[in-house]
C-alpha cells in the first residue's frame, strides 16, 4: 500500500490528538494497475467504543455508510482502515482480527507513545469469513 506524505501525517496526528485512546478512520483511493493500493484520501472517524476507547475501536455503522457514499461519489474505493495503539506496539491483535470483517482491504496500525506515533505497520485481511488471517503488507509512505 502507497500512501502521500501528509496523509500520512493526517493518521499520525489523529493518534496523537486522541491519546490515549485509540483513534481511527477509514483509507480512500484505488488499486493501480500493479494490484498496488493507493491512498488518495483519509476519513477520520469517532471511536464509537465507549467501554474501553484506550484499547478497542468501533466505527459507527451509519458513518460508514456515508463514508461509502462519499467513497462512491469521488470515484473512490474504501481500501482499508486505521486505528491506533496507544502505548502498544504496531501490530495486530487477537481483538483485531476477531473484529476486521473487510477481506482484501488494509488495516493499518499506528503505534503511538506516551502521545507521540512512533510507528505504522499495515496487515491485509485474507481468507474467508471463517478462515480469515492478517498477513504484512508493504507500507510505503511517498
Amino acid at each position: 500500500m502507497k500512501i502521500g506524505k501528509s496523509h500520512f501525517e493526517e493518521l499520525r496526528l489523529h493518534g496523537e490528538q486522541t491519546y490515549p485512546h485509540e483513534c481511527c478512520g477509514v483509507l480512500l483511493g484505488r488499486i493501480d494497475g500493479e494490484g498496488v493500493k493507493d491512498v488518495r484520501a483519509v476519513v477520520r472517524c469517532g471511536n464509537a467504543r465507549t467501554d474501553s476507547p484506550h484499547n478497542r475501536y468501533c466505527i459507527d455503522p451509519r458513518e460508514l455508510l456515508s463514508i461509502q457514499r462519499q467513497a462512491r461519489e469521488s470515484e473512490l474505493d474504501i481500501l482499508g482502515f486505521y486505528h491506533s495503539h496507544p502505548d502498544h506496539p504496531a501490530r495486530w491483535s487477537q481483538t483485531d482480527l476477531a473484529e476486521a470483517y473487510w477481506i482484501g482491504c488494509s488495516y493499518l496500525i499506528i503505534s503511538v507513545e506516551q502521545g507521540h506515533a512512533t510507528q505504522a505497520n499495515s496487515f491485509e485481511l485474507a481468507g474467508e469469513a471463517d478462515n480469515k488471517r492478517f498477513r504484512d503488507e508493504l507500507l510505503s509512505v511517498e
